[in-house]
């Protein structure tokens, strides 16, 4: 009867229960238990196992470049960066006030790594997100105008809750970028969230969009009661590798 309970577990989809109802089994743990506490947890093990399954989900469509996380981020006094502020952000409040969050600092000090890891804690709270390097995403746009796929990937942008925007304003705009910019945060404004990073200081960020007019609708709407971070200091790739190359003479 066990065996017939398992196959029917895992034919209507219920893998998390099934396997804690084998391991029970195998262990003896189901005689010490109640009907309530049986059925809770079988429930419990189901509801675990689809939870972690959705955030591996939500964590492989957001496309991060790499695996960050708010535990591994370093909090030198040198760097400008609020240990209390980023806890706030971990709570990802800013997410469901449709907040933005603007970090910008010099290259290699960490911007893209805060960014991931605000992005990968906002996967673990069930909100979908994506990851794109700005002039990527502008030059995947602008093949899909092309193709005429174009307003299927604003529809799909627009349904995200969280867009990280990493290194932003490397390049000016062109017409059909900054076209494909202001589409996508009148979609985005009071109903969602962005990350934007970027080399480039926030007040200099007109120069980068160009055409003043729609520079001033597109800042409007981003920075806009955003939340800023500024990072200073040295290179943590420079520092990193003169670290390892210290330890190798030594």
């Amino acid at each position: 009867m066990n065996e017939t309970t398992l196959i029917k577990m895992k034919q209507l989809r219920l893998p998390g229960m099934a396997r804690a109802f084998q391991t029970s089994l195998e262990s003896d743990q189901m005689t010490k238990m109640t009907t309530d506490e049986m059925v809770a947890f079988l429930i419990e093990s189901e509801w675990d196992d689809k939870h972690n399954r959705n955030i591996e989900r939500y964590v492989k469509n957001a496309r991060f470049r790499y695996t960050a996380h708010i535990e591994n981020l370093l909090y030198d006094d040198d760097r400008n960066l609020d240990k209390n502020q980023i806890m706030r952000f971990a709570e990802c409040n800013f997410i469901t006030k449709h907040e933005n969050i603007l970090i910008t600092g010099s290259t290699g000090i960490g911007k893209s790594f805060i960014a991931t890891a605000l992005g990968q804690q906002a996967c673990t709270l069930g909100y979908k997100v994506l990851y794109a390097n700005t002039a990527k995403l502008f030059s995947k746009l602008k093949m899909a105008k092309a193709d005429g796929s174009y307003n299927k990937e604003i529809v799909r942008i627009e349904k995200l809750n969280l867009l990280i925007l990493d290194d932003f304003g490397l390049h000016p705009l062109d017409t059909q970028s900054r076209s494909a910019l202001m589409e996508i945060m009148e979609d985005r404004h009071g109903k969602s969230s962005v990350i934007i990073t970027s080399q480039v200081p926030v007040n200099h960020w007109y120069d980068v969009i160009g055409e003043k007019t729609i520079a001033d609708a597109i800042l409007d709407r981003i920075v806009h009661d955003a939340h800023r971070i500024e990072l200073k200091g040295e290179s943590l790739r420079r520092t990193k590798a003169f670290n390892n190359k210290m330890e190798i003479l030594n």
